[in-house]
């Protein structure tokens, strides 16, 4: 099972139907999404993907605000979008990803459109869904997980995942990303590169000094144990009872937020997908 943010044991919520994974968009969810970033990058042909990428409009350092757009975009179009937008965002980060590949120089090799490196991403992407539900709303029950995993693999096969690459079952999917974070590694440039994200160093000043150390704090505490202690980030038993008091605390505030309110970032992002559509804008 995973870890759940390491948080102390909880009883699980009785909840009168099964949870999906649209119970889990959230606007708030955003704060666990650098965390999710170096998760995904942690495999070293991930991380060296984006870190080699050719392809300037899509790296946060000189387009910040477009990459987060695109990024939440493609989680909003996986999670409540139809088939057809699906599709049309699909074949957008494709034409772009056939573009992310490895060079003779690379150190290591890869493609952004493999399957295998796109299915961990998406692993990624679930764990942090599954993360950021139950900091919202309480631990899940053992059938209530299994309910929300099964209706999850349109974080995968929005892209190139194929459906039968995806586990079909939750405990099988605990046995792959234990083998997963096997393959974790952050080589120096890519561990750089990501604590600059940490510290928002992609922003202008003075993002940096005034919110910067709060953000790698709370990056620091969404990270799971075995991704923050391979890159590097410090952790003490005091932060982490802090940080338990911030999920708390940010979780009974945004419980007295209307439905509409709370999901209004995923919300707007797909319209903003269809918009772009319509007026023939690039969505990526």
């Amino acid at each position: 099972m995973l870890d759940e943010l390491h948080r102390a044991p909880a009883p699980a919520v009785a909840r009168p139907a099964p949870p999906q994974l649209t119970d889990a968009i959230d606007s708030l969810g955003a704060a666990s999404g650098i965390a999710n970033v170096i998760m995904q990058l942690s495999w070293p042909q991930v991380g060296w993907g984006v870190r080699e990428s050719r392809v300037d409009t899509g790296n946060v350092y000189k387009r910040p605000l477009k990459r987060a757009r695109t990024t939440f975009q493609y989680l909003a179009v996986a999670t409540i979008g139809t088939d057809e937008d699906k599709r049309l965002y699909r074949e957008a980060v494709d034409r772009v990803h056939k573009l992310v590949h490895s060079t003779p120089e690379s150190r290591v090799k890869y493609s952004a459109m493999d399957p295998k490196l796109q299915m961990w991403v998406a692993a990624c992407l679930y764990v942090g869904f599954e993360d950021v539900f139950e900091w919202l709303h309480g631990p899940m029950t053992d059938s209530d997980r299994e309910a929300f995993y099964a209706s999850a693999p349109t974080l995968g096969t929005t892209l190139q995942v194929r459906r039968d690459q995806w586990p079909a079952t939750r405990a099988e999917f605990d046995d792959y990303w234990r083998d997963g974070i096997s393959h974790v590694r952050f080589d120096p440039p890519v561990r750089e590169h990501l604590l600059g994200l940490t510290e928002l160093r992609m922003l202008p000043q003075p993002a940096t000094l005034l919110f910067g150390r709060t953000a790698r704090w709370i990056t620091s505490g969404f990270l799971h144990r075995e991704f923050r202690d391979e890159i590097g980030l410090p952790w003490t038993p005091r932060d982490q009872r802090r940080f338990e008091r911030f999920l708390a605390v940010t979780a009974r505030l945004n419980g007295t937020l209307p439905e509409p309110v709370r999901t209004i970032t995923y919300r707007l992002l797909l319209l903003d997908m269809r918009w772009r559509v319509r007026t023939g804008r690039p969505l990526v």
